[in-house]
């Protein structure tokens, strides 16, 4: 992913005011994220457990969706269930993986529509697939696909999110 700024972040959102936007709290260590390492960003809000934002390149620009967590976040199943995030799929124990909804953007949003995904928790997809953070589970789960498959089915994943909740 290529280096934003914060008023690029603020201002791309598609799925919330604009007044929220620029209300939300950006990531604690925005300044210094490797975005190299990044398909994405995304991070949760340190003072509204319930919140997460996403912000992906699309094909011709920035789409950031505001995020809800559908259930508690940190009610974890048990240490011996697994989840697996729709996005990288990286097998989580416990409340590593949580279901979060975001609102349709334009009319469809305004009517109460919206999309769902079960997604890693704490949003940190590219980090699981580049082996740069491990679940409590380690490595494994390896599933043995190459970095570059592993990387082009999130972007894939993630595209096909992002254009269904701005469709």
């Amino acid at each position: 992913m290529r280096a934003i700024t914060e008023r690029d972040l603020r201002s791309c959102f598609v799925n919330c005011s604009k007044g929220d936007a620029t209300r939300l709290n950006l990531p604690k260590d925005f300044a210094q994220s490797s975005w190299d390492d990044l398909d994405f960003l995304g991070w949760r809000d340190p003072k509204a457990p319930d919140r997460a934002y996403l912000v992906a390149e699309t094909s011709d620009r920035l789409a950031g969706i505001a995020l809800r967590f559908a259930s508690a976040p940190g009610k974890a199943r048990g240490f011996n269930s697994t989840s697996l995030c729709s996005f990288c799929q990286t097998v989580h124990t416990g409340g590593g993986v949580a279901l979060m909804s975001a609102r349709r953007s334009g009319e469809a949003g305004k009517r109460g529509n919206t999309v769902g995904q079960y997604l890693c928790a704490d949003l940190a997809c590219s980090l699981y697939v580049r082996g740069r953070k491990q679940t409590l589970l380690g490595d494994g789960h390896d599933d043995g696909v190459p970095l570059e498959e592993k990387v082009a089915r999130i972007r894939a994943n993630l595209d096909a999110f992002v254009a269904s909740v701005v469709a």
